[in-house]
């Protein structure tokens, strides 16, 4: 079936191609209205080195860093993703899903730290209140272990939390996969009814009459003498035969 055809089978079969194609718009529009717009806002901070740890770089913490800090940032994030960070973030006033890890292709201890939600001003709000809960964290880490203030590890802000900025990728993964799966199903609505109705028009076209082809006919069937009758209308060595017989000497 070359496209030619495609096209005059759509176009013979429009009423049943239009109706499924105006429940995939319908069905399109209503994915639009139903799935929200999603809004992203995140910050990256890096972790420093204790004051008592950078006295011989001149007290500077970008000039000492250690492979501990990493290990500590990555404990960090763990903790504020569990479940307890949660309940405590809500209580803050944390909305949306906010996320915590070790920023990509890092070379130190840095982290983002996001949040996503559909109200961008609380999105922003929230990712503020979730970089101010990280560096808290991190002081009740080493509080809880005596650390002396001197010696405990530090936080920096490296970017504050960002414009909230719309992700559109997910929303619009389901408007296509809507309007995919509703013009698969309306093009094979389609050319399922072409096919039954080429079948039914083949199957009627070759169907013998009644009586032909030496059959009797419907209301022949109970009657005995049908037989006998096309015996006598068609007697055995009739034909061929039978002619020659007629014509010879």
């Amino acid at each position: 079936m070359d496209l030619a055809e495609i096209w005059r089978v759509m176009r013979r079969r429009w009423y049943v191609l239009l109706p499924g194609l105006l429940i995939t718009a319908a069905l399109t529009a209503a994915v639009y209205l139903l799935v929200p717009v999603e809004y992203r806002s995140q910050s990256t901070v890096t972790l420093l080195n204790s004051k008592k740890a950078t006295v011989a770089f001149d007290g500077n913490p970008f000039l000492s860093t250690q492979a501990s800090l990493t290990g500590m940032a990555d404990g960090l994030a763990r903790n504020l993703n569990s479940d307890d960070s949660k309940a405590d973030l809500k209580a803050l006033g944390v909305t949306g899903v906010h996320e915590a890890k070790i920023a990509d292709n890092a070379l130190g201890p840095y982290m983002w730290l996001s949040v996503v939600g559909t109200d961008p001003a609380a999105v922003l709000k929230s990712d503020e209140i979730l970089t101010t809960y990280a560096e808290k964290r991190l002081l009740e880490f080493q509080n809880q272990q005596s650390v002396t203030p001197d010696a405990m590890i530090r936080m920096a802000t490296i970017v504050p939390p960002q414009k909230p900025e719309a992700q559109t990728k997910a929303r619009l993964q389901f408007l296509v996969m809507a309007g995919a799966l509703g013009l698969v199903l309306s093009l094979v609505a389609t050319f399922f009814v072409e096919a039954r109705g080429r079948r039914s028009a083949s199957s009627g076209k070759h169907r013998p009459a009644p009586g032909e082809g030496g059959e009797p006919a419907a209301s022949d069937a109970d009657d005995p003498t049908a037989t006998l009758r096309m015996t006598v209308a068609h007697p055995a060595g009739s034909g061929a035969t039978g002619s020659r017989t007629a014509g010879s000497p």
